[in-house]
């Protein structure tokens, strides 16, 4: 017996040490209408990127709020339906469709579902644990069996990682001005990543692939802004012969479904090309 009581002793402090975090029943809610939504209408039977584009639909008109995930204090995995950013669309979209695929169909496995996609190798340790970076969030997942990316196949060419932003920034990120010895931690991890390269869908070439994009495909949009890898996300959904750009937008502050993809990263200089990944059947 108290062998047995020390196992549950040790299984408790482990639990213990990650903190997960759901925002509100409000979330609680949209959850639960979203889970109904999927039920009734039989869309587990759909394919994967079928469900993730359709989860996603469902969250149209959401406020666009940034910053949602940072703060200062313990890293926690918080889940907010009600308030999203151009990540944290893509995350629950494809989450969800995951766990309802593998017949969990609680918010709790959500969050666990987002834990295991957000943290390297599915760990939530510390602040430095999340994939801040989309490059690592990419490659990290693909190990994991999330996704895979399709870009070199859609003819892609390399894009080179000079990651350095969050490390020669941390002014801009309350975790790493609270706890400065995580900007070295960060400056190790974007020298790792820098050592990688990704590949990409030059701008001007997005419109001649746009018929190959499925519905749920996952879009990074590459940036030449110093430090970064991707300034944007968000998901494709088809329209008849239109690959459209479903995304939360920090401009309209709102989820929206916008036009064909290549004439949204078309409209800044600044946005190089795209990176596709594709949802993967959940293994069961």
């Amino acid at each position: 017996m108290r062998y047995r009581s020390l196992i549950a002793l040790v299984l408790l402090s482990i639990l213990a040490s990650v903190s997960f975090a759901v925002t509100g029943e409000g979330t609680r809610r949209k959850f639960n209408e979203v889970r109904s939504k999927i039920i009734d209408s039989n869309w587990k039977a759909l394919p994967i990127g079928s469900l993730v584009s359709k989860v996603g639909l469902e969250l149209l008109e959401a406020p666009y709020v940034g910053g949602t995930l940072d703060g200062t204090g313990r890293e926690v995995c918080t889940v907010d339906m009600l308030r999203l950013d151009c990540v944290t669309l893509f995350e629950v979209s494809l989450n969800m469709a995951r766990i309802m695929q593998l017949g969990k169909d609680s918010l709790e496995d959500l969050v666990e579902a987002v834990t295991y996609t957000r943290y390297r190798d599915g760990i939530l340790s510390d602040y430095t644990s999340r994939l801040h970076y989309t490059s690592e969030w990419i490659d990290n997942n693909i190990k994991k069996g999330v996704v895979v990316d399709v870009t070199s196949q859609l003819g892609g060419i390399p894009f080179v990682l000079q990651l350095g932003f969050m490390s020669q920034n941390p002014k801009y990120y309350p975790a790493l001005v609270a706890e400065p010895r995580y900007v070295e931690v960060m400056r190790s991890i974007e020298q790792r990543v820098n050592a990688t390269s990704r590949t990409i869908i030059p701008r001007q070439s997005i419109a001649n692939i746009e018929s190959q994009l499925q519905d749920g495909d996952i879009i990074a949009i590459a940036t030449s802004k110093k430090g970064l890898d991707y300034s944007h996300t968000g998901m494709i959904v088809r329209d008849g012969d239109r690959a459209r750009f479903l995304h939360a937008s920090s401009t309209k502050k709102k989820v929206i479904l916008d036009g064909p993809i290549s004439e949204y990263v078309g409209r800044l200089e600044s946005n190089l090309g795209i990176t596709v990944l594709r949802p993967l059947p959940v293994a069961r």
